[in-house]
Order: C-alpha cells, then structure tokens, then sequence
C-alpha cells in the first residue's frame, strides 16, 4: 500500500536505508543468466502465470540488443529481477508488443518511445518479509525512461495490481483487464505512464525513485566507449536526493 501524505517522508526514509543494501546488476553473462532464470521460473510458477517446462525461463528476446536483464541484490543475494525493452518506431521487438501489437503500435507510429519492464520476478523465499521489492526492483524502469527519454513506460500486469501502479506511477489504462491474453494463465491490464508529466510529482514524493547520470549510464550504456560491463551498480538515490535539496535551497 502507498503511504500517505503523512507518512511519506517516513517511508521514502526508510526505502533509502534499503537501498544502502542494494545493488544492480546488468545480467550479460551465462552463469548470472541461469540464477536469473531459476527465480522467474520459481515465481512464475507458484503463481501459475505461464504453463512452463523444465527448470529455467530463458527465451531469445533475453539477448535483444535492445532488451537489458537486471538482477537486484541485497547483501549480495539475488531477490529479484527484471527484463527492460528500449522499444522504438525503428526496433518493435517486445514482450507486451506480442500481446498487444495494435495498442503499442499507435503508440510507436506516433513517433513514441517506450520503455517496456517484464519478467519481473521476486525470490518466492523472501518476497514476503521485503514488500519494498517492487519499488526497488521497478526503479530500474524509472531509470530507463530518464536515460532514454522516452515517453511512456508499459506496465502488464494482473488487475489486483492496478491499483499500485496508478497510485504510485500515475499510470493510465490502456486496455482493460482480459482473460486468455497470449500464453498467459492470469487476467491482465495493459496500462501506461506518461513520464514526462509525472516526473517531477513522482520524485518529489518518492525521491529513492532518483538516480545520478552515471548511474544510468553504467545501468543502460552499451558502446565501445563503456569498455567492459560494470559488475555492479550502487543505487545514488540518497546522493541524488541531497543533490536536489542542495539546488533548491540555492535557487
């Protein structure tokens, strides 16, 4: 549940002491692709989302030059994950985009850029005594619509989930909640923020949502300029919060 007003700053206090815990890391290799797949199948699966087969949940689009697999640690333990499409008029590949190729589409042929998060997936062992999981793990997604500007960020999931993205994210509905959606064994809701309206109301209420440039750029850069890929991200919400409160006073 979002807090309230009340309550914000506590609860922002309080997800900026987990983050002092966490840490990102940009899934490229074999062995963290495994561990990756091992969590979303057990999740996927204890929650009856798809009707699976062997032990893993692996599939080509993992290795899209504009798809980005995330681990999120805590004290070095993977506790969940997340699949992030850069999703263009020029590079259409993407989950939801298989599901809802005509509501996308308008999105795109309008010259839109999306972010589309997926596969996300939680340690089914410690989901429950860490419910700020979502947040830390969905902060990958408001990062990526800062790093590549672009205009809505995607959100499929099941309608008793709606709620919690329209409060927290602003997020609009696209489509309504639908049964037999692909291979899908739940209802779900297509829905979508629109990120440059909501961006500074977001950060002000939730100001652990907050990244530094480099931060991004170590999370999302891929170019010969990057050399090898950083082996972990440290979140800089708490040195990007202070950075803003520092302007404000200034101006």
């Amino acid at each position: 549940m979002v807090p309230s007003d009340v309550g914000q700053n506590s609860f922002s206090k309080k997800l900026l002491e987990v983050l002092d815990h966490v840490e990102y890391r940009r899934v490229e290799t074999h062995e963290d692709m495994e561990e990756v797949a091992r969590i979303r199948y057990r999740a996927y699966k204890l929650a009856n989302i798809l009707t699976l087969s062997g032990a893993k949940l692996i599939d080509d689009v993992d290795f899209d030059d504009h798809a980005y697999v995330f681990g999120v640690y805590y004290d070095e333990r993977l506790i969940s994950t997340v699949r992030i499409h850069h999703v263009t008029p020029d590079h259409r590949v993407s989950t939801t985009r298989e599901m809802y190729a005509t509501e996308i589409d308008k999105f795109l042929d309008a010259g839109m850029t999306l972010i589309d998060p997926v596969r996300f997936a939680a340690d089914p062992d410690i989901i429950g005594e860490m419910p700020a999981l979502p947040y830390l793990t969905l902060r990958i997604a408001s990062m990526a619509a800062d790093y590549f500007d672009a205009d809505r960020v995607l959100q499929l999931v099941s309608p008793q989930h709606a709620p919690f993205y329209r409060r927290v994210f602003y997020a609009d509905t696209v489509v309504p909640s639908q049964k037999n959606v692909g291979k899908y064994n739940i209802e779900l809701t297509l829905m979508a923020t629109r990120t440059r309206d909501v961006r500074v109301g977001l950060y002000k209420r939730f100001p652990f949502f907050v990244s530094e440039p480099y931060e991004r750029r170590m999370m999302f850069q891929r170019s010969p300029d990057m050399g090898v890929t950083p082996l972990t991200v440290l979140p800089t919400a708490r040195l990007a919060t202070i950075g803003r409160l520092a302007t404000q006073q200034a101006s």
